[in-house]
């Protein structure tokens, strides 16, 4: 089983490479390097919140593990 610990440390790398991706893509979309970064930031927050949850609800789930 993945401990808590390794599943934030996951997150948290997971979202920083999204930050950036999406700060580019906001700034192409829009010409705004703060509606870019404000875009970027919710879009980071928002997917570190339900990536957290995703990864405790499938760390319960035996379906699938050879143990």
């Amino acid at each position: 089983m993945e401990t808590r610990r390794r599943s934030l440390v996951k997150a948290v790398i997971w979202n920083v490479i999204g930050l950036f991706s999406m700060a580019c893509v906001g700034i192409l979309t829009t010409g705004s390097m703060t509606a870019g970064g404000i875009m970027a930031v919710i879009n980071t927050v928002m997917g570190f919140t339900l990536y957290l949850i995703y990864e405790r609800v499938w760390s319960g789930i035996r379906w699938g593990r050879h143990v």
